[in-house]
């Protein structure tokens, strides 16, 4: 008589987990990301849907976020009503009604931008406005630093220079 063992921890463990379905829900997330002990942003949320059981781990914001970005005492905000982080690139993907608020008071408008937190870069192929007290840009697509001290549109659609 042959026995035989099989190590099958991992689908023992999805046992009672669907796969279409979140590890976990989370409401008024208030998540600070600090290093050397200076934060330097601090993600709000109303929901979070940690959907790190799949092969390719992801954070979801159902009903939007507020990410506030900080350096040297400065600080950027970013608003959308949906996002998504996936974790093995540590991009954040967010969607309708993306709305920044720069460090030097311009905003940015578009439907969709990324930011790359490993690099600490933002960008979009989509659309955009920018609005600065001087002038209205509008485009397609532009690469920015966290900071938007190195802001560089792909496509200037329309520049409107305002009076001061």
């Amino acid at each position: 008589m042959f026995f035989s063992c099989k190590d099958n921890f991992k689908e023992i463990q999805q046992i009672g987990v669907l796969q279409n379905e979140p590890i976990g829900i989370a409401e008024d997330i208030n998540l600070k990301y600090t290093d050397s002990g200076k934060v330097k942003a601090n993600l709000l949320s109303p929901k979070m849907k940690d959907f790190s059981n799949r092969q390719f781990a992801f954070t979801e914001f159902p009903e939007g976020i507020k990410l506030m970005l900080y350096d040297k005492g400065q600080q950027s905000t970013i608003l959308s009503d949906y996002a998504i982080s996936y974790d093995q690139n540590d991009l954040i993907d967010l969607q309708d009604n993306v709305i920044i608020i720069t460090q030097q008071g311009d905003s940015i408008f578009a439907n969709q931008l990324y930011y790359d937190q490993k690099n600490e870069q933002i960008f979009t192929n989509e659309a955009f406005k920018m609005v600065s007290p001087t002038k209205i840009i509008t485009g397609n697509g532009f690469n920015s630093d966290k900071d938007f001290k190195h802001f560089e549109a792909l496509e200037v659609t329309g520049i409107i220079y305002l009076d001061e």
